[in-house]
């Protein structure tokens, strides 16, 4: 992989063994107004996710609309600041908007979105936007930006004179590969992928996936992938992160997850998960009941009210996120530590 110009920041060294993103009990709290009686009200939307990400891999993070996994990689992006814990690229925190890393990891993490139309300047031809990221980051000179414009759209199987078309002229597809072209102009380390396939045509998002697959082999790019579909999640994951309202439920290999779900959430969201083809069919609804609302949780573990398998306990008791055997994690009282003997009665 070509190595960063000094200009845009030069990767920050890292000790061997070192995760090259990493949070560390990372919040993310949104004040909402006024509820009853005049009390603040807040949106949990991350609430103390501790993650890792080797370099090279791809975590996927899946869960359903509404339980943080957007906001989660907006704060890797630096696109919101946490409201509380860390955030470490290559062991270094970021947090600090002066320090060398912080510097560094605005070209050396970039995004890609859902949308891919409106992720795009409509003004401007897909030529020029790819130029004016070359040009704010500093990474050719002007002379050879033509150049790498039509370097960056055949690496992502588009035609070079397409350059001088508008995004209106692309299709859906078409566009995302544009995206994915632009987070590569800066030759980045890591990607976040926030749902980038599902604003395709099924018929396209195995083509955008593939291609993905593809750029990772050949630039040693590493992935946080946020999908709320399982089936995705394991074509192009090596582990999986589950997400239930701000919190990993479930972390463990992709292979695992598939084979053995542990948490009663990932359970459903595999049996849910759709198949990846041409025929593929609507995902069929992961389980009863609706996700509780962010700002007034349940009690205990905050999936009990739509638990198939809930317990006196998990309506009182909040479950640990807890390290298995094989590298794997769960925050379930199926699978913790046992409840704790209660003294006798006096």
């Amino acid at each position: 992989m070509p190595a960063a110009s000094p200009a845009g920041g030069a990767p920050v060294p890292a000790a061997a063994g070192v995760p090259i993103i990493e949070t560390v009990d990372v919040t993310k709290h949104f004040a909402t107004g006024h509820g009853v009686a005049g009390r603040r009200t807040t949106l949990k939307a991350v609430d103390g996710i501790s993650l890792a990400i080797n370099r090279g891999e791809t975590l996927a993070l899946v869960g359903e609309t509404g339980s943080g996994k957007t906001t989660f990689g907006r704060l890797i992006l630096g696109l919101y600041r946490p409201t509380s814990g860390d955030i470490r690229y290559r062991g270094t925190s970021i947090l600090d908007r002066r320090s060398e890393a912080a510097r560094s990891v605005r070209r050396q993490v970039q995004g890609v979105f859902q949308d891919p139309y409106s992720s795009l300047n409509p003004t401007m031809t897909v030529g020029q936007s790819l130029a004016e990221v070359l040009k704010v980051h500093h990474v050719v000179n002007r002379s050879a930006r033509a150049d790498r414009v039509a370097e960056l759209l055949s690496t992502v199987g588009l035609s070079p004179a397409q350059a001088a078309r508008r995004p209106v002229a692309f299709s859906g597809g078409e566009r995302q590969r544009v995206g994915i072209a632009r987070a590569l102009a800066v030759q980045p380390e890591v990607i976040i992928a926030d749902e980038p396939l599902s604003a395709l045509d099924v018929s396209i998002q195995a083509q955008v996936l593939n291609l993905m697959i593809r750029l990772q082999d050949e630039k040693g790019l590493t992935y946080l992938f946020v999908t709320h579909d399982l089936d995705v999640a394991s074509h192009i994951s090596q582990r999986t992160a589950v997400l239930y309202l701000g919190r990993v439920v479930e972390e463990a290999p992709t292979a695992d997850i598939f084979a053995e779900p542990l948490h009663p959430y990932t359970q459903a969201l595999v049996r849910a998960a759709p198949r990846l083809t041409t025929k593929r069919k609507a995902a069929k609804p992961a389980l009863g009941g609706e996700l509780p609302n962010a700002i007034d949780r349940p009690p205990g573990c905050h999936f009990h009210p739509r638990c198939p398998m809930v317990m006196p306990r998990c309506r009182e008791e909040e479950p640990a996120l807890t390290l298995l055997p094989g590298g794997r994690s769960v925050a379930c009282h199926l699978h913790g530590p046992p409840a704790a003997a209660q003294p006798p009665a006096s």
